[in-house]
């Protein structure tokens, strides 16, 4: 669930435009100075800034095309460079999240007056020893970001470090320092006012050296083992200029230390997230600093009630306290937050009624809070029909609890709302008109009923969840309007009748109508679907021939047809799905045999793996367990979720009528994860080098007439976990392997109903007392009767 979290928050933060984190950002534009452009560079810091572009092996974005000799050799108005207008000297070099590759020259030395430099978020390294050297040269420099640029300190930092006097701003998040140890030589920056060394994995016993920066106001440690020191609360309450405090995942030891008097008055955000403090929330010291903007408390671990001081902390605007495993209480009133804007409580609260949280929430003239996450709460109640103080809402997500009742009819007139997760309670009646700026609705695994609302008025809407309800009825025309739908799912319905041909929905990517009554032909709105991503119908009475032009559908990945009434061939171009990793026709009226150009499947060979793609559906943005497909393999039916589905490869074309033999070209896709082709009629002979399939965990080739000896290469399978070889027409010696022989003794059945195989595991010993021609030779060439000596030993 904590990355549940982690995404939710992202999609939160780039649908209500949180102002306060794009503040928290700000201090480092403060520190820039606007120098002018005007004067003509000097003709050795522009070779200075040429042996810089030089040394860059790829500008993707070209931010040094004008970096050039010739008529625009005035380096002051090259892109990402300032000068003085009055002596010329380079005084800024700004390249930042220019994505540019290469090495950092030495050469950058010779910008002596340079007062800003930033190549962060650069893929540069540094090619001799010298990094030090550059560091403490620039003897005005006040801006120095060099986060995420791959570099690397590989000697301790010197002690004359504090010669850059009047550095206010360094960055060097993600530098590789060795010895691990912060350098407490930071120290001696007396004029620091920011330090960022976030995921250095660092580690300190003494930052004591802090107390010397009397000017600092931003503090960026985050992942810096900080376990062994006690005191270091007394340490940062010694610098009251301190506005940001993010000290996440640092192993602190506490947050219970007292202080005589909190000199932290001037404190904006505090994030000390993801430390186990397993202490009582009342116990924290930070509840009467009230000028905190920002707290951040994920993955604390603290317990029991929130104090009543939280009702005072008027500038609030965030407080994430998610993901604490469901030991604290809310009791608190909140009514005069006026400056809440983001309430994080997701598996926190071990228990609580919906609507007296609801009445503890801001009551202000003009309420700022937009953000209220509530998930995995074991939240009970009935939802509050009237919530007109909460009409500022873009995101509510009350997903994952046990609440009651309707949803408000009111919320149509929550004209801001943009997200909208209720998924998983205990909802019942009819779903209402939705607020028209709807982007996202998840209310499924609920006791939803009734027909939709043939009036559909959120036009804007990217994805529209209701899986897992009993709603009834056709699917009205008026959902075609949804011109912006990405993700629909209404999968696990009552629906009825044929969809409705629908025009053009360009950008719909992911279309989930399992388990429910639909019927009719293949739907024809589908073809139209040129992104359509996963496509899912399994469990409904569809019926006819499968479509010539499926095979156009270039961009799917997952197509599941299981169990309807499809009749037929499998037409040979549904192998231009090239990025087609899941295959699944099972339970239909499939005749024919199996296509010999499913070589094409690229997607299902090790050569060409499916890649990673976060965004093909929405589900896990909610809810991460969600289970959106399902396949027979391992003779089960598996239920797979959002974040694991990435990972299914396979082909499912059991319980049909398919004839012919199995094609030799199905041995090519060796990236399968499952095969079930049992339940069938195929003929012929097992492919030889079925051995191939060299990731595959479950074979089902069950109850067809297949025929001839067991390849060896069966025992080449070293992933494999389930086998099916019963009631076929197999003969001669089974192969021999230790795989095989675990598989067997969990699952003894593998081998009934071919009379004509022999050999152990089997108690028919083979006639003819030659050796048995399906040894393997990778287990040492054993001759039969140590064979049988082994099996007989097991």
């Amino acid at each position: 669930m904590h990355h549940t979290t982690a995404k939710f928050s992202l999609l939160i933060v780039a649908a209500a435009a949180w102002s306060f984190l794009s503040a928290s950002h700000a201090l480092p534009r403060q520190l820039q100075g606007n120098h002018a452009s005007g004067a003509s560079c000097l003709p050795h810091e522009r070779d200075a800034l040429l042996a810089f572009k030089n040394n860059i092996t790829s500008d993707p974005q070209g931010i040094l095309t004008s970096w050039q000799r010739g008529r625009n050799d005035n380096c002051c108005r090259w892109m990402g460079v300032s000068c003085s207008n009055q002596t010329g000297h380079v005084l800024q070099l700004d390249l930042r999240d220019g994505s540019l590759i290469g090495q950092i020259s030495p050469s950058l030395l010779s910008l002596e007056h340079l007062e800003y430099l930033d190549l962060s978020t650069n893929d540069l390294s540094v090619t001799d020893d010298r990094i030090s050297q550059f560091l403490f040269s620039f003897k005005n420099l006040r801006h120095l970001d060099l986060s995420w640029t791959q570099l690397s300190f590989t000697r301790r930092v010197p002690d004359h470090l504090g010669n850059l006097s009047t550095l206010e701003y360094l960055d060097l998040s993600g530098a590789y320092f060795l010895p691990r140890e912060v350098p407490p030589q930071f120290g001696n920056l007396s004029n620091l006012r920011y330090l960022g060394l976030d995921s250095n994995h660092l580690y300190s016993k003494d930052i004591s050296w802090l107390i010397r920066l009397h000017r600092l106001e931003y503090l960026d440690m985050r992942g810096t083992n900080l376990g062994s020191i006690d005191n270091w609360l007394h340490v940062v309450n010694m610098i009251p200029s301190l506005k940001y405090l993010l000290l996440s995942n640092c192993s602190l030891p506490r947050a219970k230390q007292s202080l005589t008097h909190i000199n932290l008055t001037a404190l904006e955000m505090l994030d000390i997230s993801q430390n186990y403090f397993g202490q009582p929330i009342a116990s924290c010291w930070f509840w009467n600093v009230t000028s905190i903007r920002s707290l951040e408390l994920m993955e604390t671990y603290l317990y029991g009630p929130f104090p009543d001081a939280l009702g005072q902390m008027t500038s609030l605007s965030e407080l994430d306290f998610s993901q604490n495993g469901n030991s604290a209480t809310m009791t608190v009133d909140l009514k005069n937050l006026c400056e809440l804007y983001v309430l994080f409580l997701d598996g926190s609260l071990s228990s609580g009624n919906i609507t007296e949280f609801i009445e503890k929430l801001p009551r202000c003239s003009f309420s700022e809070l937009h953000c209220l996450s509530l998930n995995d709460n074991n939240m009970t109640g009935i939802l509050p029909q009237m919530m007109g103080h909460l009409s500022s809402l873009t995101v509510l997500s009350l997903s994952n609890n046990s609440i009651r009742g309707c949803i408000s009819p009111g919320l149509q007139n929550f004209t801001g709302l943009l997200i909208l997760f209720l998924s998983s309670n205990q909802l019942s009646g009819q779903i209402p008109l939705l607020p028209r700026g709807l982007l996202l609705l998840d209310i499924s695994t609920n006791f939803l009923s009734g027909h939709l609302q043939l009036e559909f008025k959120a036009p804007n809407i990217e994805a529209l969840i209701l899986s897992s309800n009993n709603i009834t009825g056709p699917v009205p025309e008026t959902l075609c309007k949804l011109q912006n739908l990405k993700y629909l799912d209404l999968s696990t319905n009552s629906f009825v009748g044929e969809l409705p041909a629908c025009f053009p929905m360009p950008y719909l990517r992911s279309l989930l109508l399992s388990k429910n009554n639909f019927s009719g032909k293949f739907p024809t709105l589908i073809q139209s679907l040129s992104n359509l991503t996963l496509l899912d119908l399994s469990w409904n009475k569809f019926y006819g021939a499968l479509p010539v032009w499926i095979g156009d559908l270039v961009n799917l990945r997952f197509l599941d047809l299981s169990h309807n009434m499809f009749y037929g061939d499998i037409l040979v171009n549904i192998t231009h799905l090239t990025q087609l990793q899941l295959l699944n026709l099972a339970d239909n009226n499939i005749s024919g045999s199996i296509p010999q150009s499913l070589s094409k499947l690229m997607a299902m060979t090790k050569t060409h793996p499916p890649s990673p793609d976060p965004d093909w559906y929405i589900g896990w943005v909610n809810n991460g367990f969600l289970d959106i497909l399902s396949a027979v393999t391992k003779h089960q039916e598996y239920k797979y979720a959002a974040q694991s589905i990435a990972y299914i490869v396979g082909i499912d074309l059991s319980l049909n009528q398919l004839t012919g033999r199995i094609p030799d070209e199905i041995t090519s896709l060796d990236g399968l994860r499952y095969l079930n082709l049992s339940r069938n009629c195929l003929r012929g002979n097992i492919p030889e080098d079925i051995g191939a399939l060299e990731s595959v965990e479950s074979v089902d080739l069950s109850w067809n007439r297949l025929s001839g000896e067991i390849p060896p290469s069966i025992s080449d399978l070293t992933f494999l976990s389930t086998l099916d070889l019963s009631y076929n027409n197999l003969s001669g010696t089974i192969p021999f392997g230790r795989q095989l022989e675990t598989i067997y003794y969990s699952n003894p059945s593998m081998f009934d109903g071919n009379d004509n195989l022999c050999g152990p595991p089997l108690q028919r010993n083979c006639s003819g007392n030659s050796d048995p021609k399906n040894v393997n030779e990778k287990e040492g060439g054993k001759n039969s009767e140590s064979l049988f000596f082994y099996f007989g030993l097991s």
